[in-house]
């Protein structure tokens, strides 16, 4: 059975640098999906509010543990909190419903999932609320970014996140940041793929001892489902020449060779596949090496094209309540 090796955080914790990304899990699948993917081999699991299915996703993790796959102290758990959650007083709030819903007592890794604070949707209302507030409109909170750190560094302290992290955040934000923390995030999750490579913030990182975790490590693929025209727009990775020549020398799959073109350069990746035999081949993908000029051939693909823009899905320009 493949297992990932890991990296040290910043803290001292030792996170996977393979994982299982849960956006766009089916909620009647979600159970199985992770319990199937324990017993593959994967141990960190990423989540968030606006997934919708991290009830599942902690039913999975439960039957795991019951049966013997796995326990507790095994497992890397990261969820994220909502745009809607910025204003101080809701964060440990919603961080416990989260607990509550997973069924544990702590997060792993619990990070801001996007710089921008919405107002604030009761989740006896809606939940996950998503982007909109009410009449398809997206309203502002004027909760800050600093803010909603501290009360992030809040539940570092008192042991509900055992690291915390930022989403999405530029290195003008991560600079930000450094004046205001008392403790430095332990990771930042960016896209980040050939077609996007963002090397100046992965640097950035690297001088400040954050690691970094890839999404969408397969560019457009990851899009194409949610019919997005800039996806369409964008030839798929999978076969590009490039990559299909790397992993055709290699004998492996185009995906192995995009997750291993991340992973040996310190990133660390969050793929999902439903199917068995994608599933190990995924978490199997620092067992071989690519050549420095393999590396170069695959970052020369960089044309700064970012998928994940709220933009992109036709969510319109926000305004202040």
């Amino acid at each position: 059975m493949p297992t990932s090796p890991t990296v040290k955080l910043n803290n001292g914790k030792q996170m996977p640098l393979v994982g299982f990304g849960l956006w766009k899990v089916d909620n009647a699948t979600c159970a199985d999906t992770v319990y199937n993917a324990i017993k593959t081999g994967y141990r960190l699991f990423d989540g968030a509010c606006d997934y919708g299915n991290e009830v599942e996703a902690g039913q999975g993790v439960a039957r795991a543990i019951k049966d013997g796959l796995v326990k507790r102290e095994e497992l890397f758990l990261v969820s994220k909190l909502w745009n809607s959650f910025h204003d101080k007083e809701r964060v440990k709030p919603i961080c416990k419903k989260q607990l509550a819903d997973w069924g544990i007592d702590y997060f792993d890794l619990y990070i801001i999932h996007f710089p921008i604070a919405l107002k604030y949707v009761d989740p006896s209302v809606r939940y996950p609320p998503g982007f909109f507030y009410e009449d398809n409109k997206v309203e502002l909170s004027k909760a800050t970014l600093q803010e909603t750190y501290h009360a992030m560094e809040e539940l570092y302290e008192e042991g509900l996140a055992k690291s915390i992290g930022v989403s999405n955040y530029t290195g003008t934000l991560l600079l930000d940041l450094e004046r205001y923390a008392k403790h430095l995030p332990q990771t930042l999750q960016i896209e980040h793929h050939p077609y996007l490579v963002q090397q100046d913030l992965l640097d950035l990182c690297k001088r400040r001892g954050i690691s970094v975790t890839a999404y969408s490590s397969f560019g457009p693929q990851s899009f194409l489902e949610l019919d997005m025209q800039k996806a369409k727009d964008a030839p798929l990775l999978f076969d590009h020449e490039t990559v299909k020549s790397i992993a055709s020398k290699h004998g492996k799959t185009p995906a192995q060779v995009l997750l291993r073109w991340a992973t040996q350069r310190g990133v660390a990746v969050i793929p999902k596949s439903n199917n068995p035999d994608r599933l190990a081949q995924n978490l199997d993908v620092c067992s071989f090496e690519l050549a420095e000029e393999e590396i170069a051939k695959i970052s020369s693909l960089d044309q700064g094209l970012r998928f994940n823009n709220p933009l992109n899905y036709g969510v319109p320009v926000p305004i202040f309540a």
